[in-house]
């Protein structure tokens, strides 16, 4: 594949904090070299979720080097597909060629088993995408 056959897919949640930064994690794990991943958010919490760190630490991934990243530190570009990850329209439009809302609950405060499930499901469903790209 030459650059121009890229993918860009961008994950976006409101504090780009948890779900967000574990797809964006997933998609980096599965999607090749081909494929640009970002994530953001609307409102960013300027941390990622220790919740987060530690259930990606449990499949061997160091969510630690991600940082909660503004919708306005994305790259001016068109993106393969955009994910909200159930903020719905609370996150503002960004240009992208397929849009589209998981609706996954926030795993903030849930015990470390549901939050496990709320992980699992976000693999499943990055899967899902990158085989569709």
């Amino acid at each position: 594949m030459t650059m121009i056959d890229s993918k860009r897919i961008v994950f976006v949640c409101v504090e780009n904090s948890c779900r967000s930064q574990i797809a964006e994690a997933f998609a980096r794990l599965h999607a090749g070299p081909n494929v640009e991943v970002y994530s953001a958010g609307s409102r960013p919490s300027g941390q990622v979720n220790p919740k987060a760190i530690a259930s990606m630490r449990e499949l061997g991934y160091d969510l630690t080097t991600h940082t909660s990243k503004s919708l306005d530190e994305l790259p001016r570009v068109e993106f393969d597909a955009a994910v909200t990850m159930g903020c719905g329209d609370e996150c503002p439009f960004l240009q992208a060629k397929t849009r589209v809302d998981w609706g996954i609950p926030d795993p903030k405060h849930l015990s470390p088993e549901e939050f496990r499930g709320v992980r699992d499901l976000i693999a499943v469903k990055i899967r899902e995408l990158l085989a569709r790209l």
